[in-house]
């Protein structure tokens, strides 16, 4: 005979282990911010060059904000390096694009704003915007499994059918029909009583 658990309850104390929440990665970049312009379309490396290209010129290098750019699963902030002020926040949902323009440190994404409205962020990025466009992508793509995870089952995409001629669908209706006549085969026979 084996001892017993103690019963939780009264009589003894039960340790529960609750799960702790993750805590979510952020990475941080030390960049410079160029500036934000608003853009007629959601989508585009045209739109992003023509942005990078009217926000960007080596005249305004001084006026680039040093910034701190937070990247997590869920956002995206841009924080000011020298009063810590947060210059933006963007949650990663509204994210419609971004992409690395012909320079290779600048870097910029498109926001959606609401109601069509979109706004184009640019930074330029030391030693190149490699990384940073890196954690933008991963933090989208993680979104989009999470999205993916939440869908009922109902609403999640179902493959279609195979033809009703194909080799699959006779090989599946074979195997199905094997699989059920077993089951029947299996019902039929009466257990075998113990013999003492």
């Amino acid at each position: 005979m084996h001892p017993l658990p103690p019963l939780c309850g009264a009589f003894a104390a039960c340790v529960v282990e609750f799960p702790t929440p993750k805590t979510e990665l952020v990475q941080k970049f030390h960049v410079r911010y160029l500036g934000m312009q608003s853009v007629t379309k959601p989508i585009g490396m045209d739109v992003v060059n023509d942005a990078i290209d009217s926000l960007m010129t080596p005249s305004d290098e001084e006026d680039w904000t040093p910034v701190i750019m937070n990247v997590a699963d869920a956002t995206v902030t841009v924080i000011k390096e020298k009063d810590e002020e947060v210059l933006l926040e963007c949650r990663v949902r509204f994210l419609s694009f971004m992409g690395v323009g012909k320079d290779i440190h600048t870097f910029a994404f498109i926001m959606d704003t609401g109601n069509q409205h979109f706004e184009t962020h640019v930074f330029w990025c030391e030693p190149n915007a490699g990384s940073v466009s890196e954690a933008v992508q991963a933090a989208c793509m993680l979104r989009y499994q999470k999205c993916l995870v939440a869908r009922p089952p109902s609403q999640k995409p179902q493959p279609p059918p195979p033809p009703p001629d194909s080799v699959t669908r006779r090989v599946t209706t074979s195997v199905k029909r094997g699989v059920l006549s077993l089951i029947d085969t299996l019902k039929q026979k009466r257990p075998v009583a113990d013999m003492p």
